[in-house]
């Protein structure tokens, strides 16, 4: 178990070290900690190494000079210039707030962007404004279509923060597919086996081997199979794939540029980096704040007051589980697998940075 402010302080010194200014560097590291609060492994410091040796390759610009090439008064696309997405998300989420702020909703496409941790953490930027937050982003290319052996999607994450007034805000973040591929990861650390319906081999069979992907298999969209309702999950990440990349003037499809840095990107991009796509919406635009919240109040009750299923507690509601991860982290600390553990004690030593 690992503090925060311990790995907060670890991973702001990191950013810092590879020409991050104190800023973006600090914001950096408050939306990468977010994940592990959260309770999202996969997307936390166990990411550092990977967005380091990016740095080292030249495909991350640790000062990027964040900019607008098109807008209206009601949208934008933002050229994230090559910065950490990390960075870059954040910073388009708040234009998007802006613009919002002044004539309803904003919504923003970003591209020439680089992975941006947990969606979750950009829409939950709107909920102090009394706005409902959206954001998604496209991914490197793991996920195979129904019907198809060849990846040609990411997990391309879809996340809606809505604000509530006694109870807490609704926050649904998730992958468009049956797992994160970060969840893969976790297991590979842990030397287990996938559950059925997570992956499959390079001509199609269900595999429960979580280096299939690795072996040239793919990640299958959320339902797993056509009869198990595949063809909606695979709709779902084409949606976030044409918002993030087709819209902005980002790679989509297989032209995504991959995380790891030892696969080189595509030769023949059809746009520029990374895209992301994010929404806010100022609930008095559409009924006084209050109001709406008091009914969102409402909705939350009479969920969590639903009947349960015999052996279960109660029913959840988005961010709920998350919400429970965070206080019980900040509390008692982030654990950590001892890979992650060594793959960050190296970054320090690097670095000259103690972990």
């Amino acid at each position: 178990m690992y503090p925060y402010r311990h790995l907060f302080d670890f991973t702001r010194e990191i950013f810092l070290n590879i020409g991050c200014s104190l800023e973006d560097a600090q914001l950096a590291t408050q939306v990468l900690l977010e994940a592990d609060l959260r309770g999202v492994d996969s997307h936390g410091v166990a990411r550092l190494s990977g967005y380091i040796r990016l740095w080292e390759a030249g495909r991350i610009n640790p000062k990027p000079n964040i900019s607008i090439v098109h807008e209206t008064p009601s949208t934008a696309t933002v050229d994230g210039d090559g910065g950490l997405g990390l960075v870059v998300a954040p910073r388009a989420m708040e234009i998007a707030m802006k613009k919002a702020e002044n004539v309803g909703s904003g919504w923003v496409s970003v591209r020439n962007s680089n992975h941006f941790g947990i969606a979750g953490y950009h829409a939950m930027q709107a909920l102090q404004h009394d706005m409902i937050g959206m954001a998604m982003t496209n991914a490197s290319p793991l996920v195979a279509p129904t019907h198809s052996t060849q990846r040609m999607l990411g997990t391309n994450p879809i996340a809606v923060a809505v604000p509530t007034n006694e109870q807490p805000p609704f926050v649904a973040d998730l992958a468009t597919t049956t797992a994160a591929n970060g969840k893969l990861e976790i297991l590979q650390r842990k030397q287990k086996q996938t559950p059925s319906g997570w992956v499959q081999t390079a001509i199609g069979l269900g595999s429960t081997n979580p280096f299939e992907v690795q072996a040239g298999g793919a990640l299958l969209p959320l339902g797993s199979t056509k009869n198990r309702g595949s063809h909606k999950g695979y709709a779902l990440g084409s949606i976030v794939d044409i918002f993030s990349g087709v819209l902005s003037g980002a790679n989509y499809g297989p032209w995504v540029p991959p995380f790891v840095s030892f696969l080189a990107p595509p030769a023949d991009p059809v746009g520029q980096g990374i895209g992301h796509f994010f929404g806010a919406m100022r609930i008095d635009a559409f009924r006084p704040a209050d109001e709406f919240k008091h009914h969102m109040d409402n909705w939350i009750n009479a969920f969590r007051n639903a009947q349960v299923k015999r052996g279960e507690k109660a029913v959840l509601i988005p961010g709920d589980p998350e919400r429970i991860m965070t206080a019980r982290r900040l509390q008692k600390g982030i654990p950590l697998l001892p890979p992650v553990e060594k793959d960050l004690a190296e970054v320090g030593k690097k670095f000259g940075v103690k972990f």
